[in-house]
C-alpha cells in the first residue's frame, strides 16, 4: 500500500477510529434529539457503544470478512453498528428504509449478510414478511423495542441485549483491539450498493485504502476544521452522507447532528446553523423555492429591498477585484437584508456548502453565492468512494463540477465518456466479476458520464446511455435542459423525452407547495393534486416556464409538448431514487402512454 493512504501509521478506518476515540474521549461527537431536546454524545460513548455491538456479534458468530447489514434512518444506533461491525472485521451494508420487503431479501441474499440489524416494528416487518427467503441469517437485532414489548422470536434479539453480550464477553478490551489489529488496508470497508437503474442492484466494495485515500485527499479541497457542526440527513446507505458524517468526521473531529427525520431538516438547520453542509440538488431547489415563496408574500417595499441585496451580491462576487463602491453598497445590503436571510435559512455561519449526486442549474449555485452561501458543486459516484472532482473557492467555474481530486486521474475517452483513476476507485462488485471488467479496464474506472476538460476543470455533459439521438440524427444530452427547467421553484423535477424521435417532448412533476400556494392565490379552483396539474392555469404556468428555458437552447433542443405527471411521488416509489431523483428508464416505460399522446 502506497504511504498516501495511511493517516499516521492508520491504514484502515477501524485504527484511524480506535485512536480518534481515545484522543478526543469526553468531547462531543454527536448530537441527537429526544424529547424535543439536543442530546449529546461522547467519542467514548461511540467507541465503548460500537465495541459492545463488535463483540456481541462475534459472539454470536461473526467471522472476518462477513457483511452485516444495516436497515434503518439515520441515527446513533446506526453509527456504531457500523463502526462496531467494520472494527470486529465485518463488512457494513447499509439498505434504505425505502426499500420493499422484497428487495430486502434480495440485497440480503446477494451480500450474504451474516447479521441483520434493524430499526423498529416497521422494518422488523418487512423481515418478517419474508424471512423465509433469506436462510442465510444468523440473527436479526432490532434498535427500538416500542411496539415491541411482547413480541419473542427465536431468531430476533434486541439491541441492547447484543450490546450486554457484549459486555460480558471476558477480556473484551484487549479482543476488540486484536480485532482492530487484524485489519489491512486492502480489506473491504463496506458494500455500497448502486441503485439498479439499469438492472439489479449491485454491491460495490469500497476498502479501507480507498476510504483513506479520499480523506487525505478531500482534505485538500474542502475545508474542513475540528469542531464543526455539520447535519446529517442523507441516507447513511448513499456513499455521499457516509464519506461526510461518518468516515471525515473521524479523520477531521467534526460534530455530526442528525436530522429528526427528512421533513424535519429546515428547522434543524435552523437550530444547528452549521459550519459546513453538503446536499443533493432538489435540497437547495426546495430552499430556494421556499425563500422565493416568503419574497412574493413580502411587502412592495421588502420585495425591493430583498432584490436589491440578491443584486449586490451577485455584482460583488461577479466582481474580480470589487472596487470601494461595490464594496460598500455589497456591505450595506448583507447587514441589511442578506446576514438576516442567511440565519432565517440556518446558514448564518456557514463557512462550507457543497452539492453533489445530480446535475444542478449553474443559476441555482449563483444566486446562493449572492446572498453568501458558499456553494459549491462536485461530482462523484459511489465507484469512486464518493468524490471525482470539486469546485474551490479559489478555483471554480459556473457549470463545471471543479478540479479532480489531488493524486487522482481523469481523462476523456474516444467517444467522450469520463474515465477515472486513482486509488479511491473501487475493488469491483460484490461476486460480479463480469461486471467489474467491464466498469474497471486497464486500470480506469468507465463512469458512463460524458464530459470535457476545459483548463483542468471538468464539466458533466449528460449520461452517456441517457445521451438523445433525434431522428435528425442530432445528439441532445437531456440534464442541461432538465437542470434549467428545475431552477423554476414552481418545477420539482423533469425528464426530457426525444430518442429516434422527430422532436423532444417532456414529462415534468412540479412543486405541490409552491404550485398549489400559487394557485390558492389566483383562486384557482382544485380538489387534489390530480385536478391541480390538470388546471388550465397550471398548465398555461408551466407552458410559459418552458418557453423561457426553450429561449436558452438551439431549436432542435427546445421542447415541443410537455406533459405534467400527476401522481405525488415519495421516495418508496419505485421511480424515485434515495436522493429523489427521478429514474428516466422507469419513468419512460410507466408513463409510456403519456408520451406517446406528445406524438
Amino acid at each position: 500500500m502506497s504511504e498516501s493512504t495511511i493517516i499516521d501509521g492508520c491504514d484502515t478506518l477501524a485504527k484511524l477510529w480506535r485512536r480518534a476515540c481515545r484522543a478526543r474521549g469526553s468531547a462531543v461527537a454527536h448530537r441527537e434529539k429526544q424529547f424535543g431536546i439536543w442530546q449529546s454524545r461522547s467519542w467514548d460513548d461511540w467507541y465503548e457503544g460500537s465495541r459492545a455491538i463488535g463483540l456481541g456479534l462475534i459472539e454470536l458468530g461473526l467471522e472476518r470478512g462477513r457483511v452485516v447489514s444495516i436497515l434503518s434512518e439515520d441515527r446513533l444506533e446506526w453509527l456504531y453498528a457500523d463502526l462496531g461491525v467494520v472494527a470486529a472485521g465485518g463488512i457494513s451494508n447499509g439498505i434504505y428504509t425505502t426499500d420493499s420487503a422484497e428487495q430486502l431479501a434480495f440485497l440480503v441474499n446477494d451480500s450474504q449478510s451474516a447479521f441483520l440489524l434493524v430499526e423498529n416494528e416497521e422494518q422488523l416487518d418487512k423481515y418478517l414478511a419474508v424471512r423465509e427467503a433469506m436462510p442465510g441469517l444468523k440473527r436479526v437485532i432490532v434498535f427500538e423495542r416500542k411496539g415491541l414489548r411482547d413480541f419473542s422470536d427465536p431468531q430476533v434479539m434486541f439491541l441492547d441485549e447484543l450490546m450486554t453480550l457484549g459486555r460480558s464477553v471476558e477480556d473484551g478490551e484487549r479482543r476488540f483491539d486484536e480485532c482492530i489489529e487484524a485489519g489491512r488496508g486492502d480489506e473491504i470497508r463496506m458494500l455500497i450498493y448502486t441503485s439498479g437503474t439499469t438492472g439489479s442492484p449491485k454491491g460495490a466494495m469500497i476498502s479501507h485504502r480507498n476510504v483513506l485515500f479520499t480523506l487525505l485527499s478531500g482534505e485538500q479541497l474542502l475545508d474542513v476544521r475540528e469542531g464543526d457542526e455539520q447535519l446529517c440527513f442523507l441516507p447513511l446507505s448513499h456513499i455521499l452522507e457516509r464519506v461526510i458524517s461518518v468516515e471525515m468526521p473521524i479523520y477531521k473531529g467534526t460534530r455530526v447532528n442528525f436530522a429528526e427525520s427528512p421533513e424535519t431538516v429546515f428547522d434543524n438547520l435552523r437550530e444547528i446553523s452549521p459550519h459546513a453542509f453538503t446536499a443533493v440538488p432538489r435540497l437547495w431547489e426546495k430552499l430556494y423555492s421556499a425563500i422565493m415563496d416568503q419574497r412574493r408574500e413580502a411587502t412592495a417595499v421588502g420585495r425591493w429591498a430583498f432584490d436589491q441585496a440578491v443584486s449586490a451580491g451577485r455584482d460583488f462576487v461577479a466582481a474580480e477585484q470589487p472596487g470601494l463602491s461595490l464594496r460598500l453598497r455589497h456591505a450595506f445590503w448583507d447587514l441589511l437584508v442578506l446576514k438576516n436571510l442567511r440565519s432565517l435559512i440556518g446558514m448564518g455561519r456557514i463557512r462550507r456548502a457543497t452539492t453533489g449526486a445530480a446535475p444542478i442549474a449553474p443559476e441555482l449555485i449563483e444566486w446562493f453565492q449572492a446572498i453568501g452561501v458558499p456553494l459549491y458543486e462536485g461530482y462523484g459516484m459511489t465507484e469512486t468512494t464518493g468524490i471525482i472532482s470539486v469546485n474551490t473557492p479559489g478555483r471554480q467555474h459556473l457549470g463545471s463540477v471543479g478540479a479532480p481530486l489531488p493524486d487522482t486521474e481523469v481523462r476523456i475517452g474516444d467517444d467522450g465518456e469520463i474515465l477515472v483513476r486513482g486509488q479511491h476507485i473501487f475493488e469491483g462488485y460484490w461476486h460480479r466479476p463480469e461486471q467489474t471488467e467491464e466498469a474497471l479496464r486497464d486500470g480506469w474506472l468507465h463512469t458512463g458520464d460524458s464530459g470535457r476538460l476545459d483548463d483542468g476543470l471538468l464539466t458533466i455533459t449528460g449520461r452517456i446511455k441517457d445521451i438523445i439521438i433525434t431522428a435528425g440524427g442530432k445528439n441532445i444530452a437531456p440534464a442541461a435542459i432538465e437542470s434549467r427547467l428545475k431552477f423554476s421553484p414552481f418545477i420539482a423535477d423533469a425528464v426530457v423525452i426525444g430518442d429516434r424521435r422527430k422532436y423532444l417532448t417532456c414529462l415534468i412533476l412540479i412543486d405541490r407547495d409552491n404550485v398549489e400556494t400559487w394557485a390558492q392565490r389566483r383562486q384557482v379552483p382544485f380538489s387534489d393534486f390530480r385536478s391541480l396539474c390538470r388546471a388550465e392555469a397550471v398548465q398555461e404556468l408551466i407552458g410559459g416556464l418552458v418557453e423561457e428555458v426553450n429561449q436558452h437552447f438551439a431549436q432542435v433542443e427546445q421542447i415541443k409538448y410537455f406533459r405534467l405527471i400527476d401522481v405525488l411521488l415519495t421516495a418508496d416509489d419505485e421511480e424515485l431514487t434515495a436522493t429523489m431523483k427521478l429514474k428516466r428508464a422507469r419513468v419512460e416505460q410507466k408513463y409510456r402512454a403519456l408520451i406517446e399522446s406528445m406524438y
